[in-house]
């Protein structure tokens, strides 16, 4: 409990409703959940919500719960919230409910005795989002084809060359940009995951002496669950992303020393020798798919996304791509790969070939 003994409220029902969220912040403190990233938008949604229904949650019923997302997903509203992001507010406003209503924390008891009622869950598996897809992302967010990326690519290597031949001040950022986007692509990274990479996380790899201290990338920080550190993985250049053996070796050799970084570890810089931001590595991105003219709502984790298909178009094992992209599950995995036609088409043909190898033969 977070109020305090004999001191009387000017106004009890803010008070109370204060120290439910105070104690609501502890509880998923001592969970070891990111403070910027979960509790705090969890308690703006919760106070977002008592602001909507202009009551406290000892008063909320299920029709509070419900006209709430109703009114987020109305097609009156400029951005109608989707799918993933209801479900996403009505888990964490039921998380509240299960808190103050969990007897261990004595807040029903004590609404009662202040208010003569108790709070209850508003949220329950009629009223909610049911959960019947494996995935419930945007269904335009997909892997790139071949030619797109190639195009991605090309109009960075472009935004180079333009910069250069103007004599302009932007060569050394859109050299820093086409190496990013490259090596997101190339070793299948989160957006994260790529900013915070260090010198020293390039890897060696003794059986490919050739890539030098380009065999692999060491990721330290992957996608963290339910509290839990940020994942670790070691990701490994392959023979057809090999390319960006090259790639990094003259951005650390010959672009990167350019921004003058000193002693800053990060791997990708700014012009003020800081690491890069998330935003920075968005921009990157949009900067290059509008140059290329490809469709607006393709985003930079579309290049994981394509980075996962075509390993699988290539026949690598399913665990071996699980393994590179950090995923626990190839169900996690399968959901990411939309492989080609033309992929399908010569699976079938190899499946028909060992089935019938006379037929394959006479022809």
């Amino acid at each position: 409990m977070e109020l305090v003994d004999g001191v009387v409220h000017l106004d009890p029902s803010s008070a109370v409703f204060e120290a439910m969220l105070l104690g609501w912040a502890r509880q998923q403190r001592t969970r070891f959940l990111n403070e910027e990233a979960t509790i705090k938008p969890r308690m703006s949604l919760v106070r977002r919500w008592a602001d909507f229904t202009n009551q406290y949650p000892w008063q909320w019923q299920p029709a509070d719960g419900e006209a709430f997302i109703a009114h987020l997903r109305s097609p009156n509203r400029k951005k109608p919230v989707v799918l993933s992001t209801g479900r996403g507010y009505e888990t964490t406003l039921a998380l509240f409910m299960d808190f103050i209503t969990d007897r261990r924390y004595g807040w029903a008891a004590e609404c009662l005795e202040r208010f003569g009622q108790t709070p209850q869950q508003i949220f329950h598996e009629d009223n909610r989002v049911a959960h019947v897809a494996e995935y419930e992302g945007q269904p335009d967010r997909r892997p790139l084809t071949y030619d797109e990326v190639q195009a991605l690519f090309d109009a960075a290597d472009s935004r180079v060359e333009e910069a250069q031949n103007r004599g302009r001040k932007g060569a050394l950022t859109a050299m820093r940009d086409s190496a990013l986007l490259k090596t997101v692509y190339a070793y299948g990274l989160r957006r994260n995951e790529a900013r915070m990479l260090d010198l020293a996380d390039l890897r060696r790899a003794p059986k490919r002496p050739q890539y030098g201290k380009h065999g692999g990338l060491y990721v330290r920080y992957g996608k963290a669950s339910n509290g839990s550190p940020p994942k670790r993985r070691t990701v490994f250049t392959v023979k057809e992303f090999d390319w960006i053996v090259d790639v990094l070796d003259h951005w650390c050799t010959e672009v990167r020393p350019a921004f003058s970084p000193g002693k800053l570890a990060a791997l990708f810089v700014t012009e003020r020798s800081s690491r890069m931001s998330l935003r920075g590595v968005n921009m990157a991105f949009t900067t290059a798919r509008d140059a290329a003219g490809l469709p607006p709502e393709l985003d930079l984790h579309c290049l994981r996304h394509s980075y996962i298909t075509h390993l699988v178009e290539f026949d690598y094992p399913e665990k071996f791509v699980s393994m590179q992209v950090g995923h626990s599950y190839a169900s996690t995995t399968a959901i990411y790969t939309g492989v080609s036609d033309e992929y399908r088409n010569r699976v079938i043909q190899r499946a028909l070939k060992d089935r019938h190898p006379d037929l394959w033969e006479s022809q």
